[in-house]
């Protein structure tokens, strides 16, 4: 057994003594003659003193016991995994804590080199269980009967080192799972560890395999990283390793070549550094960890390489990257497969990212204040944090400046969404209404009147009921006589 601290042994021992239903459920496996240990994340994350209430657990019984025992202990049962031998429930103890469990017989995966699934194997020992599982920090099992911790890896001590290695040579592992050497980056990002230098040479070498990876696999994977406190550290890893070259290649094409007279920033790190900002804004104004901000900082910028000019003078131009970068937006996140409201709200933001420049030029309209808004719809607060994370020059003058001239425009939009509610912007007249002034049915000259008055509300304001009918019958006396 590895030497543990007393914290360490404490947190193994609550998490085997976690409620009165679940040590039970646990004993029903061992009187039934199953071997059953606590396994992977929940033993990596109790000695990291951070255990949650979802628990992963392996055992020498097939599926069809698994249920049978899961069953009685608890009515909330899933076998969707059952294919894959897992068996999943939820307990509920007495005092109303929820543990949600999942229980799978010993595994012997793999991969075939064209497929993009695992060939599903049982295994027979718990040891063949563990050399096949993804790194040494996670190759840990807990024995439920004996509380005995089985570390055959050393998965301790890479725990205590902040290190990420395999329990089986690299380039095996990678090969048996490409997904891991997503889950290598994933990890950097959320534990803050770093993986050995065979890792990273091991994950050079298999980068293409990630191909045979589903496109869902690689997005969830992603998601997590992105979700992390640390992105910077894993996207890295990606881009080190070549691997972000196959599954988000605008993200290493961002390291331009810098021109001779280093008129534009570094790009690449630009863009970590606005998710980094972005982040710490999301903290500052009471957000959780929202993964369409993050996404909109990761892309942000993307569409630069594809427009970047050498103007006269040495200058460097980028005109449009906002508009092209919002298309390679919508392409990279539908070939991930996002869902298609994920996919419109990032690429809206990246479209939108420059419109505030504009602003700091000259003093905007009331009315470019209401398009503002309007055009960020449901957005207009992720535009805040994403035009604010943007601003990474050194001039502190020049920052302070943009910031000043930001908190202006946001006083404004707080003011005028105050007096005209903003945020549902919408005609003095509804569709019903325009209907009944003009003596009209449902069709185009319908929606050409809203819009007509729409323009009107953003450019002048509320106009109320009455004004709003005289403009709406000057305008269509005077489309009748066109």
């Amino acid at each position: 057994m590895p030497s543990l601290t007393r914290d360490q042994r404490a947190a193994l021992d609550q998490a085997l003594a976690a409620g009165p239903k679940l040590t039970a459920l646990n004993k029903a496996f061992i009187e039934a003659g199953f071997e059953l240990y606590l396994v992977g994340g929940s033993v990596r994350d109790a000695l990291l003193g951070r255990l949650t209430t979802d628990l992963d657990y392996t055992t020498s019984a097939r599926p069809d016991d698994i249920e049978a025992l899961v069953r009685k202990a608890t009515n909330a049962v899933w076998d969707v995994g059952r294919d894959f031998g897992t068996i999943a429930c939820r307990i509920t103890e007495a005092d109303g804590s929820d543990w949600l469990v999942e229980i799978t017989t010993f595994r012997a995966d793999a991969y075939e080199a064209d497929s993009r699934k695992p060939l599903v194997a049982f295994g027979d020992h718990l040891g063949g269980d563990l050399i096949r599982r993804d790194f040494t920090i996670n190759a840990m099992a807990l024995d439920v009967a004996t509380g005995e911790l089985l570390d055959p890896f050393k998965g301790a001590d890479d725990l205590d080192a902040m290190l990420i290695r395999t329990p089986s040579a690299p380039e095996i592992s990678f090969s048996d799972d490409p997904l891991r050497m997503m889950r290598a980056a994933r990890f950097a990002s959320q534990l803050g560890f770093r993986p050995t230098p065979e890792v990273v040479a091991a994950m050079k070498a298999d980068a293409a395999r990630i191909k045979i990876i589903s496109a869902e696999r690689v997005r969830d994977e992603l998601i997590k990283l992105m979700l992390s406190d640390n992105p910077r550290a894993g996207l890295d890893l990606l881009v080190e390793t070549g691997l972000a070259d196959l599954v988000l290649p605008e993200l290493p094409a961002l390291q331009l070549e810098r021109d001779e007279h280093n008129q534009h920033k570094d790009i690449y790190q630009h863009t970590l550094t606005v998710i980094e900002q972005a982040i710490e804004l999301e903290r500052q104004r009471g957000h959780a960890p929202d993964l369409i901000n993050r996404l909109a900082a990761l892309f942000h910028d993307i569409g630069k390489p594809r427009t970047r000019k050498f103007e006269p003078g040495g200058k460097v131009s980028f005109y449009h990257h906002d508009v092209v970068g919002a298309k390679m937006t919508r392409k990279r996140m539908q070939a991930l497969h996002f869902s298609n409201d994920e996919i419109k709200a990032v690429s809206s933001l990246v479209e939108l990212h420059l419109r505030f420049h504009g602003y700091g030029e000259g003093q905007w309209t009331d009315s470019a204040v209401r398009r503002y808004v309007r055009d960020a719809g449901d957005e207009l607060e992720r535009l805040h944090i994403l035009t604010r994370a943007d601003c990474t020059t050194r001039n502190q003058r020049k920052a302070d400046n943009l910031r000043r001239v930001y908190e202006e425009l946001e006083w404004r939009i707080d003011e005028l969404g105050s007096q005209e509610e903003l945020n549902a912007l919408r005609p003095d007249l509804d569709g019903t209404q325009i209907m009944e002034i003009l003596g009209i049915g449902e069709g185009r000259e319908v929606g050409a009147a809203y819009k007509f008055l729409l323009e009107r509300r953003i450019e002048d304001g509320p106009l109320g009921a009455e004004k709003a009918r005289e403009a709406l019958l000057a305008w269509w006396a005077e489309r009748q006589q066109g």
